[in-house]
């Protein structure tokens, strides 16, 4: 008569499977929940308000057809409020040498800014001090510290034309929202791994 196999869990094993499980849990609701924030904070937008250009920033090492150039960063006073956004502006062909920045026109008075609501610039490994009007990317917390601004926590990508030379023809971004999700799917894919496991190795063959 062959030999069956009988459910005999051990109790380390349910424990260690259970806490894998929350966790794996826990982890892919904080990833889903992101995935909705950031595809809430990338929507068309569109404010009012008058460009600080005083605080323009260039950001450097932003090329368009092979050509360098920087993306022109200013800070938009919204109006009827002291709040302010950063507009990331479009871009703008540098000069012969990196030391001469090029001349941007900065439209005077109320503007009306159309584009995209985008949650941040992206984060680059950078050793390179605060402050200047070059720099590879800008940290919202710190540049409204840096100023003296109050910043709102987004940035705008303007699609809206402006009589400024700048050109906005925005290269594809990373997806911010799909990459969360994937991060989800593997969380949620490891806590059903552990409780798998789990009960494969509680089954034992009877004797």
């Amino acid at each position: 008569m062959s030999a069956g196999y009988s459910f005999r869990p051990r109790r380390w094993a349910f424990a260690l499977a259970a806490a894998a499980c929350a966790a794996g849990i826990a982890l892919g609701n904080w990833q889903s929940r992101r995935a909705d924030e950031k595809r809430a904070l990338a929507r068309p937008v569109a404010v009012e308000g008058e460009f600080v250009a005083q605080h323009t920033v260039f950001l450097d090492n932003k090329t368009r057809r092979g050509r360098h150039g920087f993306e022109v960063v200013t800070p938009l006073r919204l109006r009827g409020s002291d709040a302010h956004v950063l507009v990331n502006r479009g871009w703008l062909e540098g000069g012969k040498t990196r030391d001469a920045l090029p001349e941007v026109a900065t439209p005077g008075g109320n503007v009306r800014i159309e584009g995209l609501a985008l949650e941040r610039f992206p984060r680059l490994l950078t050793l390179e001090k605060a402050g200047g009007k070059v720099r590879q990317t800008i940290d919202i917390e710190s540049y409204a510290a840096e100023t003296g601004l109050r910043l709102e926590p987004r940035i705008i990508e303007q699609h809206s034309a402006l009589p400024d030379g700048l050109a906005r023809d925005w290269p594809p971004r990373e997806g911010g929202a799909e990459k969360s999700e994937a991060y989800a799917l593997q969380w949620y894919s490891l806590a059903g791994l552990a409780v798998v496991l789990f009960l494969v190795l509680s089954f034992k063959k009877s004797e």
